[in-house]
């Protein structure tokens, strides 16, 4: 099975936003801040079944971001994950991907390699993708060169989790979005559904787990538990192919991670993290 790059650990902080209150349906994207940031999660096995069952993994994402709403978005994203199996065998992937986003939503860069066992898969993936108000517009240069549309609002990585970092301050529920992310063979477009819980500022549970999101303003700050899926577009019922749970911070930072592939989930439990300080100008678009 190809585990993919989790489209929800593109981790972000929003340190600008407005206090509580009436929101709009669609929120003003400009007026959240997202910070510079460096997150590191150790994979662990949570739960495996079935007659092909993995019995341990490790592993481990790293996650660099940088940028504004002025000069766009970079992200860098490492996913390494062991699988062992007495049924098929031991298994390591090396998913590697970059990604630049536009800070209006409308353009996206993506390039992604992928390792099997220390050897490199097929070609890479490389393109662009526009997101216009009726249709999503991609141009791949690899594997080979091509392009394709898909109708409908398509939203991009950054600019969904910002939508959900608001939604979660605005006290919404659910979210509903597109979202093309250039993950797996870079021609797929997911429907996805978040489901937000409610709001919790209690002091961090003294666990083993995201010790950095234990200490200092992390262990009392308002965060709320989130349960975003991925499904294949489609119409009526049906069964996500990938389910990412999570905590959501206050300031955007994400803890208590849990990938569901279906047969296992794996946990990732943050080991680093790393705010570096901002640029002054950061957020700041001249005029």
């Amino acid at each position: 099975m190809r585990l993919r790059l989790a489209p929800a650990l593109l981790i972000l902080a929003a340190t600008g936003a407005s206090a509580a209150g009436p929101a709009a349906p669609v929120p003003n994207e400009t007026a959240t801040r997202l910070v510079h940031h460096r997150a590191v999660y150790d994979l662990t096995l949570a739960r495996s079944e079935g007659t092909r069952a993995v019995e341990s993994v490790r592993g481990r994402i790293v996650i660099d971001f940088s940028g504004d709403a002025c000069r766009g978005y970079t992200m860098q994203t490492r996913q390494v994950t062991m699988l062992t199996s007495s049924e098929s065998g031991d298994r390591t992937s090396d998913l590697r991907n970059t990604t630049f986003e536009s800070g209006d939503g409308g353009q996206f860069r993506f390039r992604s390699e992928t390792r099997f066992n220390n050897a490199a898969s097929a070609a890479g993936v490389d393109g662009t993708a526009e997101a216009g108000p009726d249709a999503l517009k991609v141009r791949l240069k690899e594997p080979k060169r091509d392009q394709f549309q898909a109708g409908g609002e398509v939203m991009f990585p950054v600019h969904h989790m910002i939508r959900l970092i608001q939604a979660a301050k605005a006290g919404e529920t659910t979210v509903s979005a597109k979202v093309f992310d250039g993950s797996d063979d870079g021609r797929k477009v997911y429907d996805t559904l978040a489901v937000i819980g409610r709001p919790s500022a209690a002091p961090a549970a003294q666990t083993e787990r995201d010790k950095p999101l234990r200490e200092g303003d992390f262990a009392t700050m308002r965060r709320w538990p989130v349960t975003l899926s991925y499904f294949t577009p489609g119409e009526g019922e049906r069964t996500p192919i990938y389910t990412l749970t999570f905590d959501l911070y206050e300031n955007g930072v994400s803890g208590r991670l849990n990938l569901d592939y279906g047969d296992f989930a794996i946990s990732g439990t943050m080991a680093q993290l790393d705010l570096p300080k901002a640029d002054a100008k950061d957020g700041e678009c001249k005029r």
